[in-house]
């Protein structure tokens, strides 16, 4: 039970940072900037978004001052009443449409196969986040990103 009981605890406080690693990644503040989330269900090829740690993460970026565009291909419609303010977008680019920083927080297989170029291209900023790890660093260094993953060292 205590392994259950740790890694419930290091999975909520790994959630409860998020909002700080968007931030710090931004150069300490988020303030005016426009923050594209990628993925707000639990979990890929679901609407479940309980405990989905977008529901917590988006809000504090929002009181941190950031803009929220955000896709998902089946929770929209389920978050949509829990996260007021935020932009809803019909795609993965539209939502990254002049961001300052992309958010990647669900593994969703159409988030797996961006175009990066594009991706680059149709941001403002160059802060990419990908909290799933779907991405090689290596697949991103040609794209001119400020990549940051879980576990991984950033890339300037």
């Amino acid at each position: 039970m205590r392994l259950v009981e740790t890694t419930i605890a290091v999975n909520e406080e790994r959630n409860r940072a998020i909002p700080d690693w968007v931030i710090a990644a931004h150069g300490g503040s988020v303030e005016g900037k426009t923050i594209a989330v990628l993925g707000i269900a639990f979990k890929p090829n679901t609407d479940d978004i309980r405990e989905a740690p977008s529901l917590t993460a988006i809000p504090a970026l929002q009181a941190a001052g950031a803009t929220i565009r955000a896709h998902d291909p089946q929770a929209a419609e389920a978050a949509k009443p829990l996260l007021p303010g935020v932009t809803w977008c019909a795609s993965p680019y539209a939502a990254a449409e002049g961001a300052d920083g992309l958010v990647i927080m669900t593994e969703w297989n159409e988030y797996r196969a961006l175009n990066l170029a594009t991706l680059s291209r149709t941001m403002r900023g160059d802060v990419l986040i990908d909290l799933r790890n779907i991405y090689p660093p290596e697949e991103v260094a040609p794209h001119a990103f400020n990549y940051h993953s879980v576990g991984r060292k950033p890339r300037a």
